[in-house]
């Protein structure tokens, strides 16, 4: 990892920071062309599309009796599972349900004199998760995606996710899914599975809101589709910032950041501390760490890239190099982890305390692991219960309220020059409509 000094004046331009501060700038134009030609192709051709791209792409033969995940294949992943991962499954549904519960939206009501006016709250009728594929193991973004659409109210969840090479789906997958309250299950992936289910084929459902993580053709694929369907973030590499005091375990620290570095080699672990010894102590540690790593490959190009230690003037200064940054995990390792929260601006999630590991809100602790990355943290939220409904605007006006905002409504329409605007209101105020009328209507 290197050690960069921003103990210095216009430390907000060092080169190193702003490098780190940009990451979210990517991929985009090197892969556009084929995922905008993937969706045309499906958007015109449907299931055949689809199952030809499935065949190229992930090496399977799909048809529509053999895309859709049999309840049968469902019931077989939980027999032949191991029990205690079952259990575990079950505890993350359980909590990460109970905390998005607190995350429930009600309409509402405000009334004055001849006006009410409120605002009415709706779960959405479809969505689908998109959930990785292929030789890894992800039921955790099942029930993180999946659970929180639920508690919404959302009718129906649809999955889709990747079987490569054959018709087999990870059985922890398909339990979670099960477990979480997915409607249907999909063995497709890719922006071509992402396209079936935003125009909607012959045999895929069309949905109204896509969510979930994918690799750059999923992302893209996602951020083309926004307007045909709702998504939920354009999602990067993912990325862990720890701000550690002399408190800090350095093992402990090192660990974290490697937890974050065998996801991808594009991955960002960064370090932010004013003290020098945590720093190097960090430092070692990780090399170390990175010998008997079995993502070892994965992880040390991760380090390469963007594995990165920030030297500061104090803690306070840490946490404005933490926001400059706006990582997706921010771990607040030092003695007084609370004193700081009111600093924090822009993280996806902030982990307080030496023990709140960021594995653990990975998989158990309740509130969702789908997380804002590469800086967007500054304006995208966590996943959550909100992201499943849509609000709509009620309004009502009768005689008298309409006598008193009526003029102020006429007066800004002919501020705009739009007449018509004005007339509607106007007509209003020459004839008004009979309280008999009225009540009929």
């Amino acid at each position: 990892m290197k050690i960069v000094n921003l103990r210095k004046e216009n430390w907000e331009k060092d080169p190193e920071l702003l490098r780190i501060k940009n990451r979210g700038q990517g991929l985009e134009s090197k892969y556009a062309s084929a995922v905008l030609e993937i969706l045309e192709n499906v958007k015109n051709y449907g299931d055949n599309a689809v199952f030809s791209y499935a065949r190229k792409f992930d090496r399977v033969e799909l048809n529509p009796q053999n895309v859709k995940v049999s309840e049968e294949e469902i019931e077989e992943a939980f027999r032949k599972a191991d029990q205690d991962v079952v259990e575990a499954i079950k505890t993350a549904v359980e909590r990460v349900k109970k905390f998005h519960e607190h995350q429930k939206e009600n309409s509402f009501f405000v009334t004055e004199p001849g006006i009410i006016l409120g605002q009415k709250v709706v779960p959405l009728e479809s969505v689908a998760i998109y959930v990785p594929g292929g030789k890894a193991s992800y039921p955790s973004s099942v029930v993180m995606n999946a659970v929180p659409a639920k508690v919404a109210g959302v009718e129906k969840v649809v999955m889709i996710t990747p079987a490569i090479g054959s018709l087999e789906v990870n059985p922890y997958s398909l339990i979670a899914a099960k477990l979480s309250g997915v409607d249907e299950i999909y063995r497709v992936g890719g922006a071509h599975g992402v396209a079936a289910v935003a125009y909607g084929t012959e045999t895929f459902p069309k949905v109204d809101k896509i969510v979930g993580p994918g690799n750059i053709y999923v992302a893209l694929a996602k951020k083309f589709l926004f307007g045909t369907v709702d998504i939920d973030m354009v999602a990067g590499p993912s990325e862990i910032l720890v701000i550690a005091d002399e408190t800090a375990n350095p093992d402990w620290v090192a660990t974290d950041l490697l937890s974050q570095a065998e996801h991808d080699e594009l991955a960002g672990a960064f370090l932010v501390t004013h003290r020098e010894e945590i720093a190097e102590a960090v430092v070692k540690a990780v090399k170390n760490k990175l010998k008997n790593l079995k993502r070892k490959e994965i992880a040390e190009k991760s380090i390469e890239n963007f594995g990165t230690v920030f030297l500061t003037r104090d803690v306070y200064h840490s946490c404005e190099v933490a926001n400059a940054v706006a990582p997706e995990h921010l771990e607040v390792a030092t003695k007084e982890p609370f004193a700081l929260l009111d600093l924090i601006k822009h993280a996806g999630a902030i982990f307080l305390g030496h023990h709140t590991c960021e594995s653990l809100g990975d998989y158990v602790l309740g509130p969702n692991h789908v997380l804002p990355t590469g800086g967007s943290a500054r304006f995208f939220s966590p996943l959550g219960v909100y992201d499943f409904v849509k609000r709509s605007s009620v309004l009502y006006v009768n005689q008298e309220g309409f006598k008193r905002v009526g003029k102020a409504a006429r007066k800004l329409a002919e501020c705009e020059g739009l007449e018509a605007h004005g007339l509607a209101v106007e007509v209003r105020e020459r004839i008004p409509i009979s309280v008999k009328v009225e009540e009929k209507a």
